[in-house]
């Protein structure tokens, strides 16, 4: 089992739960987070900043495609941020918590 942080990002409090909540009762994660954050970046030439929601996402490498797929189902935007990091250092508690989770 390899376990990796997911993170996306929302332009509302009420999707990043929707999101959240649907990826933990299908069993793909096992732990999600949902943080105000202030986001900086140009879309369609234009300068932008936005005050968005991140949701940072613990689950195994296996389930991604999975995950993936249901955020772009249940997301707003055009082209939503999904991007994974692997996780190199852990502790043996927590990541027999992800294994036996999801």
């Amino acid at each position: 089992m390899k376990p990796i942080l997911v993170q996306t990002t929302t332009n509302s409090i009420k999707e990043a739960k929707k999101i959240s909540k649907i990826l933990l009762e299908k069993k793909l994660v096992a732990c999600v987070q949902v943080s105000k954050i202030d986001s900086f970046y140009v879309w369609k030439d234009d300068f932008c900043e936005d005050e968005e929601f991140l949701i940072s996402i613990k689950t195994k490498k296996e389930n991604f495609e999975k995950i993936e797929r249901k955020i772009k189902e249940l997301h707003s935007y055009d082209v939503p941020e999904i991007i994974s990091f692997k996780i190199d250092n852990l502790s043996k508690e927590y990541k027999k918590f992800i294994c036996q989770s999801c």
